[in-house]
């Protein structure tokens, strides 16, 4: 029996859904992730791979609420169906022709990078929820939603080496954007780790002033926006795209977003609702300055499927 051509001779189009599923999924299990901490449901399933000893599924226990277990439980479903729609991008990646190495690689970087996640996740619960070991499962997440977001890009994109679009200068800010994001995250996990949501009552916490913590946060996000402010002044004198445009205005609403909300969290008591709606703004950060430094150069049009573009560079 025929395999249908989707599968057998997936086309361009098929694998940038896909990409998307993967983007939207690993987004979303950072949402769900700190669902379960700030709903006290991170031991739901005190163990790993199992939920309780002696079995895979929630189980009635005297010590366990019901609900965290489903919270828990469902969140560990999810990075299975996230595994499954990685595995499928990256099949159909491979299948696809022309054979692109660039994508195939970014495509199988997610299934690897959804086993390594619930490896971690599995030793953050045995070592019961350590700030250390939360702030890493988080950053893990990020690094994946930008690996992603770039694997949306390539489905569109040639492989050529790449060029820039904006001046040296600007590609430098860029980079500097780029850590500065990363230093946002960090710090943002760390303000975690000393806030009240731990994902159990139990759970020791990190054993520095919030507020010296928040101030620091504070000040890498003034960093990310004067960065990006910059970027924009000598934007005008360059010859921008109108997706690297597009990229910037969604990098800056985003960015203006998260702050309010995290303003908003931090002066009403960080309430539930507000810390899952900051995580939920960071990944669209995350996304968003992906965007900025994929727009930013040109790796040449989409091959044809008949004749495949020189593999000049696998960089990300």
């Amino acid at each position: 029996m025929a395999l249908p051509t989707w599968i057998s001779r997936p086309s361009p189009r098929t694998v940038r859904i896909l990409a998307i599923a993967v983007l939207v999924t690993q987004a979303l299990i950072s949402v769900t992730g700190v669902t379960v901490r700030v709903t006290g449901s991170g031991l739901g399933c005190p163990t790993w791979p199992q939920c309780f000893p002696g079995s895979m599924v929630p189980m009635p226990h005297a010590e366990v609420a019901a609900l965290h277990q489903a919270i828990e439980f469902g969140n560990r479903l999810l990075t299975g169906v996230i595994g499954f729609i990685a595995l499928a991008c990256f099949l159909a990646a491979w299948r696809c022709r022309p054979h692109r190495k660039r994508l195939v690689g970014l495509a199988l970087i997610m299934p690897l990078g959804v086993v390594a996640q619930a490896i971690i996740g599995g030793m953050t619960v045995l070592v019961n929820l350590a700030w250390w070991s939360v702030s890493v499962h988080f950053m893990a997440s990020a690094i994946l939603i930008w690996l992603a977001a770039l694997l949306v890009k390539a489905t569109t994109e040639g492989d050529r080496a790449p060029l820039g679009i904006v001046t040296r200068p600007m590609r430098r800010l860029l980079v500097a954007l780029v850590v500065v994001t990363a230093a946002v995250l960090v710090a943002g996990t760390l303000v975690t780790a000393a806030g009240p949501h731990a994902g159990d009552p139990d759970t020791p916490r990190l054993g520095f002033p919030v507020a010296t913590l928040v101030q620091v946060h504070g000040m890498l996000v003034m960093a990310y926006v004067l960065l990006l402010a910059v970027f924009g002044v000598w934007l005008r004198s360059a010859r921008p795209t109108k997706a690297l445009i597009k990229a910037y205005i969604s990098a800056c609403a985003m960015v203006l977003v998260q702050g309010a909300i995290g303003s908003v969290q931090y002066y009403l008591g960080v309430p539930e609702v507000l810390v899952v709606l900051h995580v939920a703004a960071a990944t669209c950060v995350i996304i968003t300055t992906a965007g900025l430094w994929t727009e930013s150069r040109n790796r040449g049009p989409l091959p044809h499927p008949e004749v495949a573009e020189p593999q000049e560079s696998v960089a990300v």
